[in-house]
């Protein structure tokens, strides 16, 4: 047994709870104990929602286990319709609830309520979040679609799937999607999950086909739409200019419109950034991709298409989508990492010694720990990469924020300047304590500095003089020459890095 310290995603019943919160006129009751509400902060502190979820908790106890928790569902359920009186529920259990049995389904319609009530079959101990919210979906899709009709449809019309709650920067990539499918002339009918009612779902029949912007979310809804209502759909991801570009070729020719407009227009300024930027900071540099499969795929071939880097790494933590991931993988020549172990992801990173990280808030604190710059690019996120601003991933403004993203980090910024002007200043440099606490002199003990061991057990010293001349490794390669000074003097048994050692190991790999 696996101790689980730490998540790429939670539970399935969080997934629904994505779908439920990101929906209109919709309220989920979910079966779970006192302690399984805190579900609740994911919506109000990081994506700072200005209301609570929609969701009802029986929040039974522990006293409760020997009477009927049953009836306390029912309960639930029957409050919860009274109170908010939503167009449809759905209804289901906590990974904890799941043990007592109680069957949500069965009880839910002993109600008879007047309204469409769903049941939701979550399997918490072998499915998690983002099957959690493609289920939902699926479920809501499939009892609230209704029947294929005959209607005329209109060709140039389309229904966006995907977007939720929680979901990384999809509010803003929803924005950008619509405007290009408004510079195309497409009529937008229905967007789901988010900002859509039951009702909403109900017309979905109406368009012509389907674009699937999140495949972890939409791609099951998008095949029995296409199965039932014969209803295509598009689920190349406008993510970078290229991709971008195929995707407003893939929905013109479904709508029978012409690209050329829209694709001459202004589009991004990344590949100009591209060229324009010295090649010391972009040509090459080795990069390691990890997130949910959709944004680690697109941000591989961002990197690697159009902005000039190498990609040494790719993984997910998206199993159901491993065999495209394995896919993308190959065509770079690399073995793709499926896994949603952070120490595993964290010992790829350091075995291949990227210069850049892209990936979700876990990479982040790893590439930290290694003193490699890194950028969020997936769910799981922090607070920080759900700004207030407008910052899509999708279209071409979104290739523009990818630049800056992925560039960035890897750019020599104002304070690394200041640094490397002032480092030999008596007042400024490395040794002073802030002015603000005296600018005394720090005081240094000893004449070596313990550094971490990389990929060895036996112990490394480096001398004070060592790690003086290392400070003056630009940053972000600075990992990378620690980590090859410190492998040279391990093949080597010397005792203690020294300048000269610091300067054998840089020649030694430059050869």
């Amino acid at each position: 047994m696996q101790l689980t310290l730490w998540t790429y995603e939670g539970p399935p019943h969080i997934g629904a709870m994505r779908v439920a919160a990101a929906m209109r006129g919709l309220h989920y009751v979910l079966h779970a104990p006192q302690g399984d509400t805190y579900a609740d902060l994911l919506f109000t502190m990081i994506e700072r929602h200005g209301a609570r979820p929609p969701v009802t908790y029986t929040t039974f106890q522990a006293r409760d286990l020997g009477s009927d928790t049953a009836e306390i569902f029912k309960q639930a359920v029957a409050a919860a319709y009274g109170r908010f009186r939503p167009q449809a529920m759905i209804v289901g259990a906590s990974c904890t609830a799941e043990l007592l049995q109680d069957d949500p389904a069965g009880l839910s319609r002993a109600l008879g309520l007047p309204i469409p009530v769903i049941p939701l079959e979550l399997p918490a101990y072998q499915k998690k979040e983002n099957w959690g919210a493609s289920e939902t979906f699926y479920r809501l899709v499939r009892t609230l679609a209704g029947p294929r009709t005959d209607a005329p449809r209109i060709q140039a019309s389309c229904n966006i799937l995907g977007p939720t709650s929680l979901g990384f920067r999809h509010r803003d990539d929803l924005r950008e999607v619509r405007g290009l499918l408004g510079e195309l002339g497409i009529a937008v009918n229905v967007v789901a999950p988010l900002g859509a009612t039951p009702a909403d779902l109900g017309r979905l029949g109406n368009a012509a086909f389907n674009v699937v912007l999140y495949p972890e979310v939409a791609r099951s809804a998008a095949q029995w739409l296409e199965r039932t209502h014969a209803q295509p759909f598009v689920e190349t991801t406008p993510i970078g200019v290229k991709g971008t570009t195929a995707f407003i070729e893939a929905v013109a020719a479904l709508a029978g419109v012409d690209p050329a407009p829209v694709l001459d227009g202004e589009g991004s300024r990344l590949p100009w950034y591209s060229r324009s930027v010295d090649s010391t900071y972009l040509t090459g540099k080795r990069v390691f991709v990890f997130g949910d499969a959709t944004h680690a795929v697109a941000a591989a071939r961002v990197a690697t298409k159009e902005i000039g880097f190498s990609l040494v790494g790719l993984g997910t933590y998206s199993r159901e989508f491993a065999r495209e991931v394995r896919t993308e993988a190959a065509a770079h020549g690399i073995e793709a990492l499926v896994t949603d172990d952070y120490l595993a992801v964290e010992a790829a990173i350091s075995a291949a010694q990227p210069e850049l990280v892209l990936g979700t808030q876990m990479e982040r604190h790893v590439a930290k720990r290694l003193g490699i710059p890194c950028a969020v690019i997936s769910a799981p996120m922090h607070v920080q990469d759900v700004p207030a601003r407008h910052a899509p991933q999708m279209g071409f403004e979104g290739a523009n924020v990818l630049f800056d993203t992925f560039v960035h980090p890897l750019m020599m910024g104002l304070e690394e300047h200041l640094l490397a002007m002032f480092r030999d200043d008596p007042e400024f440099h490395d040794g002073v304590a802030p002015s603000h606490l005296g600018g005394r002199p720090r005081e240094e003990a000893g004449t070596v500095i313990a550094a971490a061991p990389v990929t060895s057990t036996a112990p490394v010293v480096w001398s004070i003089e060592a790690e003086r001349e290392l400070k003056k490794v630009p940053f972000f390669v600075r990992g990378k020459a620690r980590h090859n000074t410190e492998r040279f003097a391990r093949e080597r048994a010397l005792p203690l890095i020294t300048v000269e050692t610091l300067y054998d190991a840089k020649a030694h790999f430059s050869r």
